[in-house]
């Protein structure tokens, strides 16, 4: 059968127009159709007429990375949950120069850090959808257990130039600190650091917090990171103001017989909360950030979860009465939660509950994420991006003209004279 050429049918303006429409996750199959076709996907035109047009990006997996509860050293293993497949890769990240530990994942971009030990640890950014990465340098020295570095990525479409990707991300690095006045009791406080424009510096702001930081890691929303801590308290910093607050959660642990497990997430630019206990799964989201205003937006009992799927869950209410201690490892608990779908782990199993459409699929059981431990498993919500990771390394705009060579690359701009005998390079 004769091959068809799907490019003589279309001119190049219409082809780029209609396939500016199609979401980043089938543009990266649709790449193998012919080489105009990748040429034209691959462009940074087409990326920014492609997030124009397809503004929400849709939740595709779960990254997923466990690490020991009491031991520095780091575990490699890395886990992709696609949503609405039922297989779990491993070789996501293969494309990095070296193993690495799960640190964020903002809009398609994901930031990770060398494992440790490491003599020389350094940051990646980088997008798995297109294999794409920029290496940035460690902040200072030292790592610090319960510190987390959080990823910011706004752009505008319609305003920022993807040529220009300084503008577009930040890092910010939280991390507990002793703060001793000379007196007995010594107070712990959040410091933040913040990476924008190639450079790491030290923000003056300092939020006095006892907690410790758990499960999801700097939740973005509307230009306000937020964590969640051991302790009934979820941790804010808005990146532009520099200013940090405590949230207090819409019920505390207190309240119940057992001990509840929680996750925070984001779902229609707003923040949820999400609590398992013996009285149910209960979701709530953030009305209003200074009165700490919490709405209720999803109730169900065990019992009733149990009975609409008993294929999947037994004994429920029973087993999740039976922690009495953060000790002990949850027998039902939610990892991760985003655009209202909820990732929890059920005995030896992953669930994907779809709170919109109120429907529960089993997602893979922990053999299939090689497990080594599951006590305190860093888990991020992905979305399928065809945004560049800010390439500073592969972005290369060359100008020749005779007895000049100009050439000019993201994360730096030299410009090369090269004429007879004469060679200067100038780094601006």
């Amino acid at each position: 059968m004769k091959k068809v050429d799907a490019d003589r049918f279309l001119n190049s303006d219409v082809l780029f127009d209609i396939l500016s429409r199609v979401p980043a996750k089938d543009l990266l199959d649709l790449k193998c159709v012919s080489r105009e076709w990748r040429r034209i996907i691959s462009s940074r035109s087409f990326m920014k007429a492609q997030l124009a047009k397809n503004t929400e990006m849709v939740l595709t997996g779960f990254i997923f990375q466990e690490k020991f509860k009491w031991c520095n050293e780091d575990i490699k293993t890395v886990s992709y949950i696609s949503v609405g497949g039922s297989k779990v890769h491993h070789m996501i990240f293969d494309f990095l120069p070296e193993d690495v530990v799960m640190l964020a994942s903002c809009k398609g971009l994901v930031c990770c850090r060398s494992c440790f030990p490491s003599e020389k640890p350094v940051i990646y950014v980088c997008n798995p959808s297109n294999k794409e990465w920029i290496k940035l340098e460690w902040p200072g020295s030292g790592y610090y257990r319960y510190e987390s570095i959080a990823l910011a990525f706004d752009f505008d479409p319609f305003k920022d130039s993807i040529i220009d990707p300084l503008k577009m991300f930040k890092l910010v690095r939280v991390k507990q600190v002793v703060n001793s006045n000379g007196v007995e009791e010594e107070d712990l406080y959040f410091t933040f650091e913040l990476y924008s424009r190639g450079a790491w510096r030290k923000s003056s702001e300092m939020c006095r917090c006892d907690n410790k930081l758990i499960k999801s890691k700097g939740v973005y929303i509307g230009g306000v990171f937020h964590w969640l801590t051991d302790c009934d308290q979820v941790l804010t910093f808005d990146v532009e103001k520099e200013l940090s607050w405590l949230i207090s959660v819409p019920v505390p642990a207190s309240e119940f017989w057992a001990v509840p497990e929680a996750c925070i997430g984001e779902s229609e630019g707003r923040l949820h909360y999400v609590l398992v206990s013996e009285e149910g799964l209960h979701v709530w989201y953030l009305e209003d950030y200074y009165e700490f205003k919490w709405t209720l937006s999803y109730c169900k009992s065990l019992d009733e979860i149990e009975g609409e799927y008993p294929q999947f869950f037994i004994n429920l209410k029973e087993r999740v009465m039976h922690r009495m201690s953060m000790g002990n490892n949850p027998w039902m608990n939610p990892l991760a939660f985003k655009d209202g779908l909820l990732l929890m782990k059920v005995c030896v199993n992953m669930y994907l509950y779809d709170l919109k459409h109120n429907k529960v699929a089993e997602a893979c059981s922990i053999e299939d994420l090689n497990s080594l431990c599951m006590s305190n498993p860093t888990v991020l919500p992905h979305s399928l991006s065809l945004i560049p990771p800010l390439s500073f390394r592969v972005q290369i705009l060359q100008i020749r003209h005779p007895g000049i060579d100009v050439i000019l690359t993201v994360d730096n701009i030299r410009f090369s004279s090269l004429a007879a005998n004469n060679s200067r390079s100038i780094l601006l």
